[in-house]
């Protein structure tokens, strides 16, 4: 059987949506990605955020870039691996973290406290493109 196959057969939505075939697999992969640990956050009808839990990283290991609207996260360790470790549960490895983002969708800013990375995205649609109503005049 092959990738595909495997990932969609007995997905309810791979039975409902026909020629979406590579988002689906991409959302199947997605879910195997889980590091480094994430929330995303709706503040709004066009606002997101998305925090990361990166301890042991400092600033000047992450960077954040959109390329064909696809948000990438990307951190490396600047652990020192010098240290002789009993028992490491904090993990601070190298990773890359992609987001697919829909139309108009842009990063309005980044913040990183405490060990959470905290990126702030917005949807600002063009006036052009927005929803307008059509006034109806009555002629008797």
């Amino acid at each position: 059987m092959n990738e595909l196959a495997r990932i969609t057969s007995g997905d309810i939505f791979s039975r409902q949506f026909i020629g979406f075939d590579r988002i689906m697999e991409h959302l199947s992969l997605a879910q195997a990605n889980s590091y480094p640990p994430h929330n995303i956050i709706i503040t709004g009808d066009n606002t997101r955020e998305i925090e990361f839990a990166l301890a042991g990283f400092l600033p000047d290991d992450i960077s954040i870039t959109i390329e064909d609207a696809v948000l990438s996260v990307t951190g490396e360790s600047s652990a020192n691996e010098e240290k002789i470790y009993a028992h490491r549960g904090i993990a601070a490895r190298s990773f890359t973290k992609q987001f697919s983002l829909a139309e108009y969708w842009e990063i309005e800013k980044a913040e990183f406290s405490n060990g959470i990375l905290t990126v702030s995205i917005k949807q600002e649609v063009p006036e052009a493109k927005k929803l307008k109503a059509i006034k109806i005049e009555y002629k008797s």
